[in-house]
């Protein structure tokens, strides 16, 4: 098993969020966790990635544990990680070829016109042409800019890919484009993905297996071939977006994305 997790518990004050999470990644497999904002998604993509330590539990990446992991260890195994943010997050002041490149040379030390010359074949990789290469985000469109980010993604070869709600704010053609890219740029290099997502063409799009997150637990899970019959009242208001159901859209979101 790529990622193991079990009995994940993550609270801010009286905010629980987290409950005792158990989820299997498998190795080369994607796994989407869905759930509606404030369910906890991205406190635990936090938490996987270390970024903030879990109260109780365990992560196991390739049997090492991150909860209570030091610093050193941390940055060692997040040479296996790749990640697609929300927003692209590019560093503005840099232009899209040393965005690309920046784990190459931040953490491999790759020699400039190396990382350049590699950034170039990975930008390929996302449909970008090498003119795009010299220029800054603030002139890319917001398509060009999740293409940008899901060529730093995966840049480095990484073992796991992370996506964190990777079609938002696009419009639904180039959500599609978005999502065919992550399901080629997964396959071709062989990773294990794991996403995070309220939007169910990317769920339909890029999930082997689907996991959803309420009320601080997995409360269902399967292949997504059979999300739309998976007997669970909650699963399926999610996924048809219906207002009444047992997911009681009128309470109060609680923060923890």
């Amino acid at each position: 098993m790529k990622i193991r997790i079990r009995g994940l518990r993550k609270s801010f004050g009286s905010n629980h969020v987290l409950q005792g999470i158990d989820l299997d990644v498998p190795q080369g497999q994607s796994v989407v966790v869905i759930g509606g904002s404030g369910s906890g998604k991205s406190v635990l993509l936090k938490c996987i990635l270390g970024l903030i330590e879990a109260d109780a539990g365990s992560i196991l990446v390739d049997g090492e544990e991150v909860v209570g992991a030091s610093a050193r260890r941390l940055t060692t195994l997040r040479t296996k990680f790749g990640m697609l943010f929300q927003s692209a997050a590019l560093f503005d002041s840099l232009p899209v070829w040393e965005n690309v490149a920046f784990g190459l040379m931040a953490a491999e030390r790759t020699e400039r016109p190396e990382a350049r010359e590699r950034a170039i074949q990975t930008l390929a990789k996302v449909g970008l042409t090498p003119a795009v290469a010299d220029q800054f985000p603030s002139e890319l469109s917001g398509g060009m800019k999740k293409r940008v980010g899901l060529a730093r993604a995966i840049c480095t070869a990484p073992e796991i890919i992370f996506f964190d709600e990777p079609t938002t704010g696009l419009d639904p053609i180039m959500s599609d484009v978005i999502n065919d890219l992550i399901r080629t740029c997964v396959s071709d290099l062989g990773a294990t993905a794991l996403s995070i997502t309220h939007d169910m063409g990317s769920v339909r799009k890029i999930a082997d297996r689907v996991a959803m997150l309420y009320d601080g637990a997995i409360i269902w899970e399967g292949p997504v071939a059979s999300i739309e019959d998976s007997g669970n009242p909650y699963v399926e208001q999610f996924i048809r977006g219906h207002a009444d159901g047992p997911i009681d859209v009128g309470q109060k979101v609680p923060a923890g994305g």
